[in-house]
Formats: structure tokens, sequence, C-alpha cells
């Protein structure tokens, strides 16, 4: 018979505690309805006394509530010598309509005696007490043992007492914390293996990633006997986060064969959900839903996918709704090249002098420090007027740039000269530092001729310095811009970053007037 194993989310409560992680009411709701949708078991909305904003949850939740899975409300034991019925957190937590409730208490004696200040028996107290009041009140409890691997380290045998204390009191379910997430893999293995025949089936793992080991952690406690695993989306949380969810469900899933998640392929989705709800930048190379995850750039890892993808590929991109790439570079080879070249001339074959003699540019290119990874626009203008296909739609005649600073304001103009057939336009625009009136000249003047090219925005903007020569060192710009329905990637090279920048503006115009007029 397959082990059962459950998931709970804390991506709304823990989650929301990371550093620059700020979830409004709308934000939870819309991350909440988006788990449910996808099979987690368990989802922790927050603690409904600690702020108005989780208390209107619970309360938007009562009415419209959650298709599939369990909402769980957080909060902690009664206070130090207080009756655990008088407490008014837990008084609020039993009136919850949600099923489930998650208490934290202290299985470690340091913490009971220097932060807590009172006695080993009155901490004992206060877990059977809080547990009994939300039992009485007909919840699934989840027990949170705070600080448990530590506390276990330091005092086994009164770690050990909390989750009796806990367990005698009706808990359904005892998480073993790594709350400062300090605790490797072995030593989960250790801790678990001694805790799991006290309490079979009634164990869960919540590891948090201060050793870079929460994710090895929780799938070492699921090995050992663990039927619960608390994390969140993208690992987000108080310091360095908490185990990883997104890595977390594809391990057990794929890896260990435990049907948890009925839509793992899901996942990528899941997580970048999150991250643009959270206003983070995706990190692209997070395991199984990042964008390089299954990028190949090596020449050979590229021939070898290309032929079979178990070559260079641990699992199948679709299998976590990711998507396989190819990263062009130097060190792609000609078998990714000659793709990319038949975009532009496909009668071209792998025989054809015309690919030697790219490839030897690209790599030429990419020594002077280009990089073509996320600028395919300024690559395949780059073939096609080396095959003779490029055809211009302007000529550029001249630009200049003026700065100056009268009177602490800095003051930035450019004026551009461009011929169109027999017509010529010179325009001077002023702009936010030299890169952007530069922009802001070259757009006024085209648009002249080209009006279509206020569809054209510039979107990102970056600038690097690809050798080290002081003030004299070559930098790249890379620029992004859009036509609200597909984007361009263009990169300039140049000591002169005006320069650099004019070869990326320039190469974004023409990307964007050729697919306009492929496209009329």
């Amino acid at each position: 018979m397959e082990r059962k194993v459950f998931l709970y989310d804390t991506t709304l409560r823990d989650g929301a505690q990371g550093h620059a992680v700020t979830f409004s009411l709308q934000d939870k709701l819309e991350i909440a309805r988006k788990l449910d949708e996808a099979g987690m078991n368990f989802i922790e909305g927050g603690n409904p006394q600690s702020n108005p904003r989780d208390a209107e949850l619970f309360e938007v939740l009562r009415k419209e509530p959650l298709k599939n899975a369990s909402l769980v409300a957080f909060g902690s034991t009664c206070r130090v010598g207080a009756k655990a019925s008088e407490d008014e957190g837990l008084n609020l937590l039993c009136a919850l309509s949600c099923p489930c409730v998650s208490i934290v208490g202290k299985s470690s004696a340091f913490h009971v005696r220097e932060v807590l200040k009172t006695t080993l028996e009155e901490n004992l107290r206060m877990i059977t007490d809080s547990v009994c009041v939300l039992k009485k009140a007909g919840k699934t409890v989840f027990f949170d043992a705070e600080h448990f691997f530590d506390g276990y380290t330091d005092d086994a045998d009164y770690a050990l007492s909390t989750l009796k204390a806990a367990m005698d009191a009706g808990a359904d379910y005892l998480i073993l914390c790594d709350t400062n997430g300090g605790t490797l893999p072995e030593d989960v293995r250790n801790v678990v293996d001694a805790v799991a025949p006290l309490y079979p089936g009634k164990l869960g793992i919540h590891a948090h990633n201060d050793c870079g080991t929460a994710v090895a952690c929780s799938l070492t406690a699921v090995r050992r006997g663990v039927s619960v695993v608390q994390g969140t989306v993208n690992g987000l949380g108080e310091r360095c986060g908490n185990a990883d969810l997104t890595c977390v469900i594809p391990n057990l899933v794929l890896k260990m064969g435990i049907s948890c998640f009925p839509q793992v392929n899901r996942i990528t989705e899941i997580s970048e959900f999150v991250s643009s709800v959270a206003n983070l930048t995706h990190d692209i190379r997070m395991p199984y839903v990042g964008e390089a995850a299954f990028t190949h750039k090596g020449g050979m890892h590229i021939d070898g996918v290309m032929k079979n993808p178990r070559s260079f590929e641990h699992v199948l991109p679709e299998e976590v709704g990711n998507a396989r790439a190819f990263a062009l570079s130097d060190l792609s080879g000609r078998a990714l090249l000659l793709p990319k070249l038949q975009k532009v001339e496909p009668t071209l074959t792998r025989e054809s002098p015309e690919l030697e003699m790219l490839y030897k540019r690209l790599k030429k290119m990419e020594y002077l420090g280009y990089q073509f990874e996320d600028a395919e626009d300024s690559f395949l203008l780059m073939v096609k007027k080396a095959l003779g296909k490029y055809k211009p739609f302007y000529e550029a005649l001249d630009f200049q740039v003026l700065c100056q600073r009268p009177e602490d304001v800095t003051y930035t103009m450019a004026t551009i000269k461009v011929k169109v057939g027999e017509k010529v336009e010179i325009t001077a625009a002023e702009g936010d530092g030299p890169v952007n009136a530069l922009d802001c000249a070259l757009r006024k003047a085209l648009t002249v001729f080209y009006p279509q090219l206020n569809k054209l925005k510039l979107t990102d903007f970056k600038v690097r310095v690809v050798n080290l020569s002081g003030t004299a060192s070559s930098v790249r710009v890379f620029i992004r811009s859009t036509d609200g329905k597909r984007d361009f990637g263009t990169v300039g090279v140049d000591p002169s970053i005006l320069q650099a920048a004019w070869i990326a503006l320039t190469d974004s115009v023409d990307a964007f007037l050729e697919h306009e007029e492929k496209h009329e």
C-alpha cells in the first residue's frame, strides 16, 4: 500500500515573513486559490489575531471556502500562567469556521527557561491545556514543536515530553520544527528514526533553510517516516526562507514515487505566479521551475539532448510545466547554430560554407564581449547582414549627446540625423540621462517615416563591463523592448557606453520594423 504524505503550504504566513515580501488580502486570496486548484492538502492562511488582514482572509474564505484544500489558522499556546480557556487568541481560533488549527509551542528546554522565563512543567501545562481547548472545539490540531531538533540535541527527554503532552491532549499531528535552520540531513534522519516509531503516521517536518539544506532535510524526514511536509512556494520565509515546495513536490512525486500532488505539471506556473504576486524577480536558476533549469549551453550537452533528452536531463521539463531551451553562445557548437541560421536562410546545411563562416564570426563577437542568449534579435540581424539579406530601413548619418549640469540640475539632450530614402530628418530630444535622450531622439526622428514605432517601448536596460581596463573598458548594453505583443532582445558592445547603447537601440528598432513589415 502506498504511503500517504500530506503537503502543508505556509506561504501566506511563514512566507509572508520573508524579507521584502508583502502580501495584500487580495494577494493571499489569489495564491490560496491557485494552490487549492492544483491539489495542496493544507493551506495555512495566517494568524487572525496578529493583524486585521489575516482575520479578514478567514472571513472571506468562510463565505467562499476552498474547494479542495483544508484551510489552517495559526496561533500559539496560551501565555505563561494564563488559563487556555480564557486565552483570547485560542478562543478566536476556536470560533473560526476553518477545520484546522496549528499552534506553536516550545519543545526546547533552553527556550522555555531563557525566552518564556518559566518552568519546564508550566510549558507542558500550556501545551496540554491549549490543545485540549482546540480539540473540544472540534479542530484538527497541528502542534508545531518549535526548535525541536535543537531541543532534542540539548535535552532529548524534555523535547519528547512536549510531543507526548500534545499527543495525550489530542493533537492530530506533531510537526518537528528546525526553527533555526541549522540541522543537517543526517541529524534529521537520526532524530526522526528515534521519534517516528513512537507516533507512526503522526509526524511532520518544518525546515528552515539557513544551512541550505531545508529541502534535503524534508526529503530525509519523509524517507524516515514523516507524513506531513510543511514549506513555502519558492522557499519564501524568515531569514533564508523555508523548504521550497517547488523543489520538494517534484522530488516527492517524480523521484520518490509518492503521489501527493496531482498537478505537479503546474508547479512552474505556481512558482512564477507567486513571484509575480510578491513582486519578486523569479530566480532563473531554481531547480525544476527556473528558466535555466532546462536550458542547455554547452555544445556537447546540446548535441546529446537533441539526440535523447535523458542524456543531460534528469526529468522531462514538461513534467513540471517547464520548457527546454538552448542558449546561443560560442560554446553551443554548430548543431545549435544551424537551426538558428535556417530561420534566415532555410537552404543552409551542415556542409554550407556559410555555417563555418558565421560560427567563426559568433566566436569572435563573443570574444569581444557580445552575448546573444537574451538578444536573439541582434544575432539574427547580424546573420542577415553577413548573408546579404539585410534591408536597411534608414541610414543614421550622425548623432550627438550633450550633458550639462547648470545649477545642480543635470540637463541631457541628444541630436539625431537620419536619412530615409532621399529625405533627411534632424531631430533633438531631451531625456533622463544620455541613453534615454538618444532613445527619445531616435524614435522622434524615425516616427516621421514609421509612425508604428510609437508602439515600441523600452522595458529593460542593463550595462555591464566586459573587460577590466579601467575607464577604457568595453561595456555590454542589453536592451529589451516590446510592442505589447512581442519582446525584442538586442545587445551592443563598445568602449563607449553611448556607442554600445546606440548599437542595441538601433537593433531594437530594426528588429521591430522587420517584424512589422513581415506581419503587415
